[in-house]
């Protein structure tokens, strides 16, 4: 048989989901609670009617209408919805690529920008982040000058630095660029700010988020809003039916019963403050500070390989990030776990610590 797969993508990595059964899964940015059973049983007495047999509905306008309003997205913003953010990513890239179209983002940030880039055939320039991992706005603009990027990703706050950027400096970048800016708000339910306010000022502003940090990862739904003419376009590119019938409702009942993610989000931000006071009062680390539900922590003096690798013999699951990027040598990444969790996170890890070689 002839081979057909193109070279650049023979030459690139799989996204990797690590076995974490049996695990304490600290890797992977996700609300540690469920609902309470009395939640529960009203959700699965709603799926009871649900019209399997059927196509769900296409527009999801129910669902829509639902998010706007409890998700606080301005009326004349257009909204389209995703298979997580990652479709949403697809979408927007597949709207815009050509020859020589540019993507850029921040480097490190969330990998999937770059990925679909090559997926797409579309070149992909990462501006480094400086040794805060704030944005180098003078590179940044000096960049875009130079490349003329068609799209901009800026993640709000930042995967895997946890940090919210400058908002004089994104602004800077949406009132002297064309390209179409996205503003990836994926952690947005821990950070207590948001660009979507914005989204009637800018012709080019996207926000794009996901209901899986709020504790619906299952559901793999994201949603954009922006401007209506351009969502329009990018519509055009979305697969029929992308939303299925029982994640419509189940993202409907969830967001009736918002309260009860809230609750949980709240608790969460209160344990990863006792969480990233823990982290400072241990010797040889340098903790990141986090608007996110997870912390970025360097290890000064032992090697993030073995420390992780402890950790994982001890059942408890992390992220290394150690060679994902140059900038983040000798770092993980840990998510805010439940209170049990996090205790046995931290005993692991001072364990760790002090029976790791330099």
């Amino acid at each position: 048989m002839k081979d057909w797969i193109r070279p650049e993508i023979k030459a690139l990595t799989a996204y990797h989901v690590p076995d974490a059964t049996g695990h304490i899964k600290l890797d992977a940015m996700e609300n540690p609670y469920q609902w309470p059973p009395e939640l529960v049983d009203q959700w699965l007495e709603l799926l009871r009617d649900a019209r399997l047999n059927r196509y769900p509905d296409p527009s999801a306008d129910d669902l829509k209408l639902k998010i706007r309003s409890s998700l606080g997205l301005p009326p004349e913003s257009e909204i389209i919805l995703g298979n997580g953010s990652d479709e949403l990513i697809q979408m927007i890239l597949m709207a815009v690529s050509g020859q020589d179209r540019v993507v850029m983002s921040i480097e490190p940030s969330f990998v999937m920008y770059k990925m679909i880039a090559s997926f797409l055939n579309m070149s992909y320039v990462g501006v480094p982040l400086n040794d805060r991992f704030e944005l180098d706005i003078e590179r940044m603009l000096e960049d875009i000058k130079q490349h003329q990027p068609a799209v901009i990703f800026i993640a709000y706050p930042n995967n895997p630095t946890g940090n919210l950027f400058s908002e004089q400096a994104i602004d800077k970048i949406l009132t002297t660029t064309d390209a179409i800016v996205v503003i990836d708000e994926a952690y947005f339910s821990f950070a207590d700010k948001s660009y979507a306010h914005k989204l009637p000022n800018h012709e080019n502003l996207i926000v794009m988020r996901t209901v899986s940090k709020m504790g619906l990862a299952g559901l793999r739904l994201g949603y954009m809003a922006g401007n209506k003419k351009l969502l329009q376009e990018i519509d055009k590119v979305r697969l029929p039916y992308n939303i299925n019938i029982l994640t419509q409702l189940s993202t409907e009942f969830a967001l009736q019963n918002r309260h009860i993610l809230d609750t949980q989000t709240e608790q969460i931000k209160r344990d990863r403050k006792k969480l990233l006071a823990a982290l400072k009062a241990m010797d040889g680390l340098e903790v990141y500070p986090s608007n996110a539900n997870f912390i970025l922590l360097r290890l000064e003096n032992k090697n993030a390989d073995d420390v992780f690798s402890i950790l994982k013999e001890q059942r408890v699951l992390i992220k290394n990030l150690s060679h994902a990027d140059a900038s983040l040598d000798n770092c993980l990444r840990v998510t805010v776990g439940t209170e049990k969790e996090n205790e046995k996170f931290l005993l692991t890890l001072e364990s760790a610590l002090k029976n790791s070689v330099k």
